[in-house]
C-alpha cells in the first residue's frame, strides 16, 4: 500500500510540474541586439543588479566586496542615446564580504559611516556612444563627497523577460576611484587608495 501511494504521489508531481517545465523558454530572452531597445523611462531591476568593487589585500591578492538592492532610472531614446540619463542609489546597509568582521568595519566610521552617510549615488551628467560602448560621465557621492568619474560602460543585452513580460535592457561599467578623495582613507598606504568598481545592471522599462 505504501508503495502505491509513493508511486501515486510522483505521479501527481510528474503531472504538475511537466507543464511548467514545458513553458520555459528554450533560448535566453535578452541578447546583444540593440534594435530590441525600446524608447522609455527604466527602473534598476534591484535583485539582478551588482556593484563590485575590489581592492588589493596588503600586497597579497585582490579582495572583493559587493553591494546590492541599488534603486534608479534610466531614461533612454535608441534613437539620440547620447541624450539618455541615469541615476543610482546604492543603500551602503547593503554591503557584503565574506568577513563579518570586515563587514561590520566598513559600516563604521573608518570606511562608509554608513549611520550618518546611509547612501551612495551616482547621477550622469553626460553621456558619449560608440557602437555598444558608452563613457558616462556623472557625479558619484561617497559619504557626503561628490567626484566626477567617467563610467566605460557597455550594452550587454535588451529584451522582454520572461515571468513580468517587461522591456529589459542590461549593461556592464566600470571605473577607477580613489577611496581618499571620499573621506576613506583608513589603512593607507597599506590597504591601497585606489578601488576598482564594477557594475553589473539591469533596468525594466515602466508602463
Amino acid at each position: 500500500m505504501r508503495k502505491i501511494m509513493i508511486a501515486a504521489a510522483l505521479a501527481v508531481t510528474s503531472a504538475v510540474a511537466i507543464p511548467v517545465i514545458a513553458q520555459m523558454p528554450t533560448t535566453a530572452p535578452g541578447a546583444k541586439d540593440p534594435s530590441r531597445v525600446k524608447a522609455g523611462t527604466y527602473t534598476v531591476d534591484s535583485a539582478h543588479t551588482q556593484v563590485l568593487f575590489e581592492v588589493n589585500h596588503l600586497g597579497f591578492n585582490d579582495y572583493f566586496g559587493l553591494f546590492g538592492s541599488a534603486t534608479g532610472t534610466l531614461k533612454l531614446d535608441p534613437a539620440n542615446p547620447a541624450a539618455a540619463s541615469v541615476a543610482i542609489e546604492i543603500p551602503i546597509a547593503k554591503v557584503a564580504t565574506n568577513s563579518d568582521g570586515l563587514t561590520k568595519h566598513l559600516l563604521g566610521p573608518d570606511f562608509f559611516d554608513a549611520a550618518k552617510f546611509p547612501t551612495a549615488t551616482f547621477k550622469s551628467t553626460s553621456i558619449t556612444v560608440d557602437g555598444n560602448d558608452a563613457k558616462i560621465t556623472g557625479d558619484l557621492t561617497i559619504k557626503g563627497v561628490t567626484k566626477q568619474v567617467v563610467l566605460d560602460a557597455e550594452f550587454e543585452g535588451a529584451g522582454v523577460g520572461p515571468m513580468n513580460k517587461k522591456d529589459t535592457v542590461g549593461f556592464e561599467a566600470e571605473t577607477k576611484i580613489r577611496r581618499s578623495d571620499f573621506g576613506i582613507s583608513y589603512g593607507i598606504p597599506m590597504v591601497p587608495d585606489q578601488v576598482e568598481l564594477k557594475i553589473s545592471v539591469a533596468f525594466e522599462r515602466e508602463g
